[in-house]
């Protein structure tokens, strides 16, 4: 019997799986593979964790410790490994085994290891002694399996002498476990064990031989509850047993040899795989199949169940896949205050959430569908209490059930209604639609069953939900149709891949589209509001009352908001399916189909609900109320603005003065730069404070950093005389001779500067002082030091003295004013101005009171509007109204724009990028820019790039005739709203140039079009000089492509020069001998800039045949050794050794070249030249290609933009 799929949840792809272990508690899963490796992976994630590689040959026998972080591995090389998943590395290995080793499990309680192997014996291994405490014989064939019981002390061992053993091991218990007193009836029962082997072995027994297959066997596993053995062999059966040693039942249906089987962990079944490229599932009790799949090309080798979650992994010829074998969403549906869902057992019941009362049940619908098969979905309608139940048996079908009003236990429906269909749903309180797949038809029908209306829906359609009273919602595989049942129209459609659950707010106002690993909220129109992106699956959704939604992943209750914001609520241990929130309470079902009541902190949310909603008031008093901390909360309000509200979060100093500098707060980050007390905080502060204009905190800041120079500066600044004066008397106490003369400057003191001159035998300087100052008597005395007259000196003309201008207001007594900045409404609650919450916002820039304005204030105005004609041509500068200010929402995005200016002005406002400055098309500014980073001079060639920028960055739309069309900016910062931090989408970013450009120029190299490969490596070049980075992180990765771009550009341009002066040809003796020198001279030069190693390889082998043509046997030697030693091309290597070959016999030049194989050189890129270590040269600021010092002031030959040696700060491609 076929199923309709398997469902799939992860799928690796290797070669040959032959051993799979769960492990208990991690999503992880290690695959044992016939190359040698193992591998450790996250199948929920589908990332490969680790690779383990010790054991040489196949790996078969594979298995995980259940509580320490060990696992087992047992190979072709006799070997069993004990490895650490932490260290990540082999502990030990136990040796014993004479042949391959096929099967390795750690026991559930002991320390020991039991391995099965192709020697015939099953040995048993305490791992934390390292040593073999009991060997098993009796098999006379390899054995191919050997498992503990999961509660006894039973071992079961397969082999291919065609028998199934069990093994009492009990008394291997007794003899490594602690000593007890004994009774007498243990002594005996001691004394008359059972009979001893071959080997004298009384520890561990055969108890029972099972014989009934006709072929070798490969498998065997307990039951893990009751007294059963399920075994596969190579006579392509599965055979059930008592574990008394008789034969219950025989599976028939394999038709290759079955290579494992094990037993379901928690339902009657049993799951077997095979060598005929099948997987299937028998049931238990009636041994018939139940599901069978099968994969195109690879056998099977090995099945493992999860030991807690319904997963299975098998392993076949290429990988491994870890899939499930139903599904276990149970079917549920949600009305006001009561969940009715269906159980394991198929019975309907119901759970009242304000009573936390869960019913007895109602219905049993046994009969719906397949006994293995759970039902799909379930809808409700509340005005017939009726119940409309999908199974994806047969194709799919539906049965509409009537409630009963008192639930009396799981009878049997009397009266249902049945049908075909993949969905069902009830639209209407006496209509339901049902989809079936299968002919693409939706039919609508009534409460009888009889079809009303039929709809043919669009192609490809998978799925229907309730879209709204009288609507669907049509689920496509890339597409949500809205569609009008009335009507027969599409009422909408939006574009959002693999929609699998449609799950509406309690309104019904808006939607949330649930995909594998995406959640798109929509409004009832199927408009989108927000989308977001999660790595692991998401596995159900619900809504708070308030319109957040709550979703679970496969670890996770998460959150997101309207606007897209979200976050993690709690974490979670198993998985479960969300069905409704009340305040801190989230009712759920479990797997088991069993309601579930979680406790949450909505704190986070509902804070971020009321940031949006600007409700301060709910706000302050869950900052007063709650702990609410965290980085995360803390660079959420940073990253939205609002650096005050985040300063009430933190206690942590560095993070508080953070914080305080960026919303100006000088008082806070006072403080807390005397807790730190680092100089590079009080920097920032001083800075902070100067631009606040508050000089005594800069004052304060430059006493801490002792910074004598700067505090001069603010007291001479300020006016502060008394203070000036005493950093004179400090830098005088100090010996700072520079400190002492600049305070005398600012303080005009003379006297005190002569003084000093004097005192550091600087006689001249004193004298040119004190003349210029007019100070007579202080001249002589100064000639009569120094031994000379007046007479002997020549003294330049000198004006007279200017005195030092003065601060017009001494300001030091009080900070400079400064333009008020009105704080914010939560700033004033948080200050306790409680009325800032009455505030309404201003409804388009009017309020009430402007309406109702009284009339001497009207009056007035009218008055002042008289006086304003009388000044009609001058400017008399805007009116500041104070009031107003108030007003001004300083939290949005549209904040410090300046009126009338267009989202353009600002991308040029907010960036230093060259490339943002011509999205907003401002080239003068742009080509300014470049000029000063990289020395950009020629802007021809650059040209279609502006063209190609600016176009991208705008979308018009035409308006009515006559009027310019609507321009659209487009933006990179699509998320942002800041309007400082608004930036422009900048077309041809560096991974597609990589991909395309780049890999276009790597391949005319490799061809031979060195005349387009120059072309395409300079439109690269010329795409990095004018574009933008999204992250710094990018830096390294442009900075490559531009140096790789000039090293194509410089050699190609040398080979194409190469090739103009020989016209072509590789035979030069009919040229001049400077030509043939030259020719040589540009083929050598060739393999200098740095290729990649196929292209380098390449102009290896190109200068060595030229050399060898041309008889230069030395060069064309360095070449063929330099092509051996680094070389690609084995082909290529092959003719070097022989070229090498001839030229060792006379390793000689025909011509002398400017050439010298062991010398450290650069080409200069205009000669074509060499530019040997310490030789003067200049560069190109931008692509760093080097020029002989005759060439500065030239443009570039490689980018044909810049000029060399101009002076370049560099190219900026970040903001």
């Amino acid at each position: 019997m076929q199923s309709p799929r398997m469902l799939t949840k992860f799928e690796s792809k290797s070669s040959r799986a032959k051993g799979i272990a769960f492990h208990p508690k991690r999503p992880w899963i290690l695959v044992s593979l016939h190359s040698s490796t193992i591998q450790l992976w996250d199948y929920r994630m589908g990332t490969l964790i680790d690779r383990f590689e010790e054991h040489d040959g196949p790996v078969r026998g594979i298995d995980f410790h259940n509580t320490q972080p060990l696992f087992v591995s047992g190979g072709d090389d006799y070997k069993i490994k004990v490895w650490s998943y932490q260290t990540r590395r082999c502990i030990f290995t136990l040796n014993g085994h004479l042949d391959y080793v096929r099967t390795v499990f750690f026991h559930h309680e002991l320390p020991w290891i039991l391995s099965s192997s192709d020697d015939q014996t099953i040995r048993i291994w305490n791992w934390q002694n390292r040593s073999l405490i009991c060997t098993m014989t009796g098999h006379n064939h390899y054995t191919m399996c050997a498992q503990f019981h999961p509660k006894e002390d039973l071992i079961v061992s397969a082999s291919l002498d065609q028998s199934v053993r069990v093994w009492d091991i009990s008394g291997l218990r007794k003899k490594h476990s602690a000593p007890t007193s004994m009774t007498f009836e243990d002594q005996m029962a001691r004394a008359n064990a059972n009979q001893a082997d071959m080997f004298g072995n009384t520890d561990a027994v055969v108890k029972f031989v099972l014989e009934g297959h006709d072929r070798g066997v490969n498998w065997a596993a307990f039951h893990p509850v009751l007294p059963l053995i399920v075994s596969a062999g190579d006579d392509r059966l599965v055979k059930l047993w008592q574990t008394k040693a008789w034969e219950v039942d025989t599976c028939r249906g394999h038709f290759q040899n079955v290579s494992a089987c094990l037993f379901h962990p928690h339902q009657d079944l049993i799951v077997s795989v095979g060598e005929d490229k099948t997987l299937r599932v028998w049931d238990l009790n009636k041994r018939t199949s139940v599901q069978s799949f099968k994969r195109e090309n690879d056998r099977f080798w090995v099945i493992a169940a999860h030991p807690e979650i319904n997963l299975f992994a098998a392993g076949h010829d290429n990988g491994v896949m870890v899939f499930k074998l139903e599904r276990e969403r149970p079917a549920f549906a949600v009305y006001q205050n009561q969940l009715f869902y269906i159980t394991k057992e198929r019975h309907v019941r119901s759970y009242d959430f304000t009573k936390n009362v869960e019913s007895p049940s109602m219905l049993s619908l046994k009969k719906l569908g397949a006994p293995w098969t759970p039902p799909r979905t379930m809808s409700y309608n509340p005005a017939e209490r009726a119940i409309l139940v999908t199974s994806p048996t047969d194709g799919g079908c539906y049965e509409l059930i009537s409630l009963p009003r008192d639930a009396s236990g799981a009878v049997e429906p009397t009266d249902t209604k049945r049908g075909s269909g993949n969905s069902a749903v009830f639209v209407a309180r006496n209509r339901f639609a049902v989809f079936s797949q299968s002919n693409q038809q939706i039919d609508i029908k009534d409460l009888t069953n009889s079809t009303t209306k039929t709809i043919k829906p669009p192609h490809g359609t998978t799925d229907i939900y309730f879209g709204g009273t009288g609507c669907l919602l049509i689920i496509t595989p890339a597409m949500v149709i809205l569609y009008d049942i009335q009507q027969k129209k599409h009422l909408a459609e939006l574009v959002v891949n693999g929609v699998k659950y449609v799950v509406w707010s309690n309104d019904g106002l808006h939607a949330a589209l649930l995909s594998k690993h995406n959640v798109t909220i929509v409004t009832k129109n199927l408009q989108q509001v927000s989308s977001l992106h999660e790595t692991i699956r998401i596995k159900s959704a619900t809504w708070d009352d308030a319109g957040v939604l709550l979703y679970s992943t496969l670890n996770h209750v998460k959150y997101t908001l309207m606007n897209g914001d979200n976050g993690i609520v709690r974490t979670l241990e198993h998985t479960v399916y969300l069905v409704r929130v009340k305040g801190r309470t989230v009712y759920c079902l479990d797997r088991s189909a069993k309601p579930k009541v979680l406790t949450i902190d909505p704190t986070e949310y509902r804070f971020k609900l009321a940031l949006i909603k600007r409700n301060y008031d709910e706000m302050l008093n869950i900052i007063k109320t709650s702990s609410l901390v965290g980085q995360s909360i803390i660079s959420y309000l940073q990253k939205k603005g609002y650096p005050e509200i985040a300063l009430q979060f933190v206690q942590d100093p560095q993070t508080r003065f953070e914080l305080a500098i960026e919303c100006g707060n000088l008082e806070v980050a006072v403080d807390m730069a005397k807790q730190i007390d680092r100089p590079k905080l009080w920097t920032r502060l001083a800075t902070e404070a100067l631009a606040h204009g508050n000089h005594q905190v800069v004052e304060m800041a430059y006493q801490k950093l002792r910074s004598f120079d700067k505090l001069s500066f603010l007291y001479l600044a300020t006016g502060d005389r008394e203070k000036l004066t005493r950093m004179a008397k400090i830098a005088e106490h100090r010996g700072d001779m520079a400190a002492r003369f600049q305070n005398a400057l600012y303080l005009g003191d003379v006297e005190n500067r002569i003084e000093m001159f004097k005192e550091i035998d600087l006689y001249p300087l004193a004298y040119v002082t004190a003349k210029t100052h007019g100070m007579e008597e202080e001249c002589q005395s100064i000639l009569e030091a120094s031994g000379l007259t007046e007479d002997q000196i020549t003294l330049p003309s000198t004006g007279s003295s200017i005195p030092l201008p003065k601060a017009i207001v001494p300001t030091h007594k009080s900070n400079w004013p400064v333009r008020g900045t009105s704080s914010s409404v939560f700033e004033k609650a948080l200050l306790g101005q409680t009325d800032a919450f009455d505030e309404e916002p201003a409804a388009n820039g009017y309020q009430e009171e402007d309406l109702l304005e009284p009339e001497a204030q009207r009056n007035g105005a009218m008055e002042e509007a008289d006086e304003d004609e009388d000044a009609a041509g001058w400017d008399m500068g805007e009116d500041v109204d104070a009031e107003a200010e108030d007003f001004v929402n300083v939290e949005g995005a549209d904040a410090g724009a300046v009126a009338g200016s267009s989202e353009a002005d600002l991308w040029a406002r907010n960036s230093p990028v060259a490339a943002d400055h011509v999205a907003a098309g401002s080239f003068e500014t742009a080509m300014q820019l470049l000029n000063r980073q990289v020395g950009a001079v020629n802007f021809k060639p650059l040209q279609p790039r502006f063209e190609e920028i600016y176009q991208a960055s705008r979308t018009f739309l035409p308006a009515s005739p006559g009027l310019p069309p609507l321009v659209n900016y487009v933006r990179r910062t699509v998320t942002e709203t800041d309007s400082r931090k608004l930036l422009p989408l900048i077309p041809r970013d560096l991974e597609s140039i990589m991909s395309a450009e780049l890999q276009a120029g790597k391949t005319q190299m490799r061809t031979n079009k060195l005349e387009d490969g120059v072309k395409t490596f300079k439109q690269i070049l010329h795409l990095m000089l004018v574009n933008a980075l999204p992250s710094r992180q990018d830096l390294p990765a442009a900075q490559e492509l531009i140096s790789t771009a000039a090293n194509y550009t410089l050699a190609m341009s040398i080979e194409l020069e190469r090739r103009v002066i020989t016209k072509n040809s590789a035979d030069i003796s009919s040229l001049s001998e400077d030509a043939k020198k030259r020719a040589l001279e540009l083929s050598a030069y060739f393999t200098i800039p740095v290729l990649e190693p196929g292209h380098q390889t390449l102009t290896w082998f190109s200068a060595m045949n030229f050399a060898h043509k041309n008889k230069q046997h030395s060069a064309a030697l360095s070449f063929a050794n330099s092509l051996l030693d680094k070389g690609t091309s084995a082909k290529f290597k092959e003719n070097a050794r022989k070229v090498k070959a001839v030229c060792e016999r006379n390793p000689s030049d025909a011509i002398d070249i400017d050439f010298d194989h062991f010398a450290e050189f650069d080409i200069c890129s205009a000669s074509f030249t060499p530019i040997y270590s310490g030789s003067p040269s200049v560069t190109c600021g931008f692509d760093g290609s080097k020029y002989h010092s005759k060439y500065k002031g030239t443009v570039c030959k490689i980018c044909d933009v810049c000029q060399i040696g101009a002076p370049a700060s560099g190219i900026r491609m970040t903001v």
